[in-house]
């Protein structure tokens, strides 16, 4: 049954209903019945019938897919690109379908900073106990020894993962274009230490026990008949909120509880964290960021440039409003590509700004001097 055809069961229903209200006592006993039918209809049911279930492949063998020699996303059997509406009128189903595809994506790309990179993962926080949360970073074995150079790479906000800029360009483009790989290959060529941020990185995810949810709706202080009283507005509330999403979607979801990762819960906590326990304690006489979106709100007040998404050629200048970094063209106008297009510039920026330091002027690592605490925020 269509989500169109159950539409016009329901219009059809409250249509009747608005003529038979208008009539005597009779119509209103109608009126009555037909309320009770309209009742025993259980949208999410009907739903059901239609509706795939949310269960995906845990690989890219699983979806059919595989990256070729340039690193593109590509069709096993086919050859041709990811497709988004694998089903028609059901985008929910196509967006976890998607997001499914994404999980992998990011392990992916984890093994390939391990194999191709060579970098290590390094578990945060430094001190973590077996039992909590962890978040992880990759380092290059000589982060913290190289005496003269050290890259930091810091992805922006959203659903991507270290070692990515953009979760779209690898799925739609290619490894290249999305993710932080040729920036890490190259820094490492030219003599870089490195280190990757995982600032999205904060929290996982488990399931909600029984427990823990009769837990949750008992831990108040308030009377019974006043809690339960609130409970059933809440309870109403959110049903009226969530129909058309039930409506679209009706399988039901596992409850899950977000435990925060210790010093790291936040983009803002992550990088805090990274800079007191690594990059201050590195032996790197120049550190050097790149910093995509949401990843360089940071360090807007270090000397620095910004590349942005215009349509004037790369390395142009653009006027801003903001008293932050200048900022010259990245050659494209789509945002989640600034970061490969000016990726030869941004090299040629910092090999200049290391030839053009002046050597006697040393700045000491730190930061708590100049910064807000994020908890005072």
């Amino acid at each position: 049954m269509s989500f169109s055809f159950i539409a016009l069961i329901l219009l059809t229903i409250w249509i009747n209903m608005a003529q038979l209200q208008q009539g005597g006592p009779d119509e209103k006993e109608k009126t009555t019945a037909l309320k009770d039918l309209l009742s025993r209809i259980d949208l999410d049911e009907l739903m059901k019938k239609d509706e795939p279930p949310l269960e995906f492949p845990d690989t890219l063998e699983g979806f059919e897919y595989a990256f070729n020699e340039k690193g593109q996303l590509r069709h096993i059997k086919t050859g041709e690109p990811f497709v988004f509406n694998y089903r028609e009128d059901l985008h929910r189903w196509n967006q976890k379908r998607y997001e499914a595809l994404g999980e992998i994506i990011t392990k992916y790309v984890y093994e390939l900073l391990e194999k191709e990179c060579h970098l290590k993962k390094v578990t945060l926080p430094v001190d973590a106990t077996e039992s909590e949360p962890k978040s992880f970073i990759f380092m290059s074995e000589d982060a913290l020894t190289n005496p003269d150079k050290l890259m930091v790479l810091i992805h922006g906000s959203g659903v991507v993962r270290a070692g990515q800029w953009a979760r779209r360009l690898i799925i739609n483009e290619d490894l290249d274009s999305g993710t932080q790989i040729p920036y890490i290959k190259r820094a490492i060529e030219e003599g870089y230490g490195v280190i990757v941020l995982n600032p999205n990185e904060n929290y996982i995810e488990v399931e909600k026990t029984k427990a823990q949810v009769q837990l949750s709706s008992d831990s108040s202080d308030e009377p019974a008949e006043k809690r339960e009283r609130k409970d059933k507005i809440q309870k109403e509330t959110k049903k009226r909120r969530d129909f058309y999403e039930k409506y679209r979607n009706p399988q039901k979801e596992k409850e899950t509880v977000q435990l925060y990762i210790r010093d790291n819960g936040s983009p803002e906590e992550h990088a805090i964290y990274v800079w007191d326990h690594f990059i201050a304690e590195s032996a790197a006489e120049n550190v050097f960021f790149v910093a995509h979106s949401y990843g360089g709100l940071a360090f807007v007040e270090l000397n620095c440039c910004n590349w942005v998404s215009s349509s004037e050629p790369l390395d142009t200048s653009v006027e801003s409003m903001l008293p932050d970094c200048p900022r010259v063209s990245a050659g494209t106008e789509r945002h989640e590509l600034t970061s490969w297009k000016s990726f030869p510039s941004i090299f040629k920026f910092f090999s200049e700004a290391s030839e053009a330091k002046n050597s006697s002027v040393k700045l000491a690592p730190t930061r708590r001097s100049n910064r807000i605490k994020y908890e005072e925020l």
